[in-house]
């Protein structure tokens, strides 16, 4: 029988030669179905999804058997699972859902660990002053208490 961790050597095994990293591996027992999410800070290109297929293929032989094998690259608009997401998206706008269900948008500005801080833009009033103005704030956030960080797509 197959197990996660076998898979999991297997793909780390197939990562080494590569710049990609592991995502996730979902096993649906009672579909037969395998999933594998990889990732890369240069996108996933399909031929190596089907490099790694073929790979596990050659190794699991007939011990993969019925079960539907599926490789394919984390997605664009999913949250992320793994620091490595983290840190390829230093830079760029996030959206980050805490364990309350609030939303917060802004730029992920570093990665430090399991902790990560988000720039965002807030009003406050200054000393002095009548109106409101935009002001940079840091935020600084958790992986394992958040509910998701995904990044978002800017159209221009």
């Amino acid at each position: 029988m197959i197990t996660k961790e076998v898979i999991k050597q297997l793909v780390e095994e197939w990562l080494q030669t590569s710049d990609y990293f592991l995502v996730d591996i979902v096993m649906d027992n009672g579909n037969d179905r395998i999933a594998i999410e990889i990732d890369c800070a240069d996108g996933v290109w399909i031929e190596d999804c089907a490099a790694l297929s073929r790979f596990l293929q050659e190794h699991l032989g007939d011990e993969l058997g019925e079960y539907e094998l599926e490789v394919g690259s984390a997605g664009l608009g999913q949250p992320f699972k793994v620091e490595q997401q983290y840190l390829n998206h230093v830079g760029d706008q996030v959206e980050v859902v805490n364990a309350d269900g609030k939303k917060t948008t802004g730029t992920l500005k570093s990665v430090d660990g399991r902790n990560f801080v988000v720039t965002t833009q807030e009003k406050q009033v200054p000393e002095g002053k009548k109106r409101p103005v935009k002001v940079d704030v840091d935020l600084e956030f958790s992986m394992d208490s958040v509910k998701s960080t995904r990044y978002l797509l800017e159209f221009k």
